[in-house]
């Protein structure tokens, strides 16, 4: 992964933004790490195994019979008022 300051950045963004499309780039600001730069490709890619995760997450949750939010919330309620 390529590091660019942000200074840099600002001032060649046309190189850095035509670099991002070949591997991300990591903005610095004041030594510090504060962003990563890259291609709308690797943002939908991502995006889309996020989904998928979350969506096996959702399969796996519904086939172990786990209870829904209006369930769980009222089994929440009980057990605060339980304590209380």
């Amino acid at each position: 992964m390529k590091t660019e300051t942000a200074t840099q950045a600002k001032i060649h963004f046309g190189r850095v933004l035509a670099d991002s499309m070949l591997e991300p780039i990591l903005i610095e600001k004041s030594g510090r790490n504060v962003a990563v730069l890259i291609s709308y490709d690797e943002y939908q890619r991502m995006s889309s195994l996020e989904d998928q995760y979350w969506i096996s997450k959702a399969a796996e949750a519904k086939n172990e019979g786990l209870i829904g939010v209006k369930a769980s919330e009222k089994l929440l309620q009980d057990l605060l008022n339980v304590q209380n």
